[in-house]
């Protein structure tokens, strides 16, 4: 799976580098991160990652991607 096919899924619940637990759903939302690539994510991840991801800003910054 190449890196574009993976950034069209969803990267949940908290942007790990481990596929364990991996979502798999379509990303509908982006969450920018110091230092970080941005956070693909789903509507049901969206909280998750927004409490709890690693680099997530305050106030956080969210773009709808599709």
């Amino acid at each position: 799976m190449s890196e574009r096919d993976r950034a069209a899924f969803c990267q949940g619940p908290y942007g790990g580098v481990t596929d364990e637990g991996a979502c798999g759903d379509p990303a509908r939302f982006e969450v920018v991160r110091h230092l970080r690539a941005p956070l693909r994510v789903c509507p049901v991840h969206l909280g998750p990652c927004l409490l709890l991801a690693d680099g997530v800003l305050w106030p956080p910054e969210i773009r709808l991607i599709r």
